[in-house]
C-alpha cells in the first residue's frame, strides 16, 4: 500500500517537471523566431524597399535674363549752405540794438546790430589827445634842433676867425652834445607821434567792429543776440548771428564706410532723400572724398561732400540726407540672381552616412556593425541619379565659377565668367549660359513626388 503511494507520489512530480520545462523552452523559441522575423523584414525593406521607394528632390530656380545693372553706395549725412559762417563780435560791451531777424535777406555790408559804444567812443577821443601832445612835442624838438645847430655854427666861426684860441674846445664839444641830444628827441617824439597814431587808429577800429555788419548778400539762419545783452570777446568771439550766403546752391556732406570709400571719386552722379520730402529724390554729383578719415565708436568712414542744387529752396541746413551714389552700371547684360552662385548640390542619401556631402559617398558596408547595417534605414535620395559629378567648388583656377541650371528636370553644372555684382544680381560676362535657362537658387526634398521641379 505504501508502494503504490509512492509511486503515486513520483509520477505527479515526474508530470509537473515536464510541464514546467515545455513552459522554459517552447516559449523561448517563439521569442527568437520573432526577432529573426523582425531582422528578416527590415533587411528586406532596406534591400527592396529603399532601392524602389526614392525621395525626390525638389528645386526652387529663377530664369536668366538681360537688364540693366547699377552698383551703387548708399550713405547718410547732412545738408549745410555752400557758404555759411558765424558772425560775432571782437570787442565786449553791452548790445544796444538788433536791426534783423531769423529768415531776414540781408545786403553785404547792411548794419545787424550795435553795441553801447560810448566807452569806446571816451577812448578815440583820448587817442586824439595823446597823439595831438606828441605832434607838439615833435615840433618843439625840431625847434630845439635849429638852436642846438645855429649856437654851434656861431662856435665854430668864432673858433675858425681866432684862429683857435676862442672859444675853447670844452665849448664846442657841450655844443655838439647839445645838438646830438636835440636831434634824438625829435626821434623819440615823432615815435611817439606814431604810438598816437596805432593807438587812435585802433580805437576807431573798435569802434567800427562795435557796429556788426553782413560780410556778403545772404540770409540769416539764427539769432543768438537780445538788445541789453552783455557780449564778452576776451576769451573767444561770441556768435551773434549765423549766415548762409545762397541757399540756391547746398552741400550734403555724408559718411562713407571705409568699405566703399574705394569705388568714389569726383564728377560721380548720385541722388538723396529727405525725410521733409518723403518720395521725392535731389539729383546731386560727388564733389570731394576725404583724404583724412573720422572715426566714431571704432568705425572708420570718411566725409564725402555732394553739390546739391535747391532752386525752390525746399531743402533747409541740416536736414537728414540719405544720398545713393552710382559708381558703375551695364546695360543690356545677362544676368543671375547671386543666389544661384552660392548654391551647392548636397548628395543625400545612405550611400553617404546619410549627412548628405559632395563627393563623399561610402559605401553600405563601409562602417558600422552588422546589426546597425541590418536595422532601417530613410531611404535613399535619387539626386545622385541626376548628378554624377562632384560638388563644384566655389571658383576654380581659371577664374571661373560654377553655377547649376535645370535641364530636362535634372541639375547640370555649367561654367561662367561673372562681372558686376549689386548684392543681388550679377553680371555674366562669358560662359555656355543660354538666356532663359532655368538657374537653381535653392534644393529641397519633396517624399511625394518624384522628379524635379523649379
Amino acid at each position: 500500500m505504501a508502494t503504490t503511494t509512492n509511486s503515486s507520489v513520483q509520477a505527479v512530480l515526474n508530470a509537473q517537471a515536464g510541464s514546467n520545462k515545455r513552459r522554459i523552452h517552447i516559449p523561448g523559441g517563439k521569442w527568437l523566431l520573432l526577432v529573426l522575423l523582425l531582422l528578416g523584414a527590415g533587411a528586406g525593406w532596406y534591400f527592396f524597399g529603399g532601392s524602389s521607394s526614392s525621395t525626390a528632390q525638389t528645386f526652387q530656380t529663377q530664369p536668366v535674363k538681360r537688364g540693366n545693372l547699377e552698383v551703387t553706395v548708399t550713405a547718410t549725412g547732412n545738408l549745410k549752405p555752400v557758404n555759411q559762417v558765424d558772425v560775432g563780435t571782437e570787442v565786449s560791451g553791452t548790445v544796444s540794438e538788433v536791426l534783423v531777424d531769423a529768415n531776414d535777406a540781408v545786403k553785404k555790408g547792411q548794419v545787424l546790430a550795435r553795441l553801447n559804444t560810448a566807452q569806446l567812443q571816451d577812448t578815440i577821443t583820448k587817442s586824439r589827445a595823446t597823439l595831438a601832445s606828441a605832434q607838439a612835442k615833435v615840433k618843439q624838438s625840431v625847434a630845439s634842433v635849429k638852436t642846438a645847430k645855429a649856437n654851434l655854427g656861431r662856435l665854430r666861426q668864432l673858433y675858425n676867425a681866432s684862429g683857435g684860441k676862442l672859444p675853447a674846445k670844452s665849448d664846442i664839444d657841450t655844443a655838439t652834445n647839445t645838438l646830438d641830444q636835440a636831434l634824438g628827441d625829435q626821434s623819440v617824439a615823432k615815435t611817439t607821434v606814431a604810438s598816437a597814431e596805432a593807438d587812435l587808429h585802433s580805437a576807431q577800429t573798435n569802434l567800427n567792429k562795435a557796429i556788426i555788419t553782413a560780410p556778403f548778400d545772404g540770409v540769416v539762419l539764427t539769432r543768438s543776440v537780445e538788445p541789453g545783452q552783455t557780449v564778452a570777446a576776451s576769451l573767444s568771439s561770441p556768435t551773434l548771428f549765423t549766415m548762409a550766403e545762397d541757399l540756391s546752391k547746398m552741400e550734403a556732406e555724408v559718411s562713407v564706410d571705409e568699405a566703399d570709400v574705394g569705388k568714389l571719386k569726383a564728377g560721380q552722379k548720385a541722388e538723396f532723400t529727405v525725410d521733409a520730402w518723403p518720395g521725392r529724390k535731389y539729383p546731386a554729383e560727388v564733389t570731394r572724398v576725404s583724404l583724412g578719415a573720422t572715426t566714431t565708436n571704432n568705425v572708420v568712414s570718411y566725409l564725402t561732400d555732394l553739390s546739391v542744387a535747391n532752386p525752390d529752396l525746399s531743402l533747409r541746413s541740416g536736414m537728414t540726407a540719405t544720398a545713393t551714389v552710382q559708381t558703375d552700371s551695364r546695360e543690356n547684360v545677362l544676368l543671375v540672381p547671386n543666389a544661384a552662385l552660392r548654391f551647392k548640390p548636397q548628395w543625400s542619401g545612405r550611400r553617404n552616412g546619410g549627412q548628405g556631402g559632395a563627393g563623399n559617398g561610402s559605401s553600405r558596408q563601409g562602417g558600422g556593425s552588422f546589426l546597425s547595417q541590418l536595422m532601417p534605414h530613410p531611404p535613399r535620395g535619387d539626386f545622385q541619379k541626376h548628378v554624377t559629378s562632384t560638388a563644384p567648388s566655389a571658383g576654380d583656377a581659371d577664374g571661373m565659377q560654377r553655377l547649376w541650371i535645370l535641364k530636362d528636370g535634372k541639375p547640370a553644372p555649367v561654367k561662367v565668367k561673372t562681372g558686376l555684382s549689386d548684392g543681388k544680381m550679377t553680371e555674366i560676362v562669358s560662359g555656355d549660359l543660354p538666356e532663359g535657362a532655368e538657374v537653381i537658387t535653392e534644393m529641397g526634398s519633396n517624399p511625394a513626388s518624384a522628379g524635379a521641379t523649379p
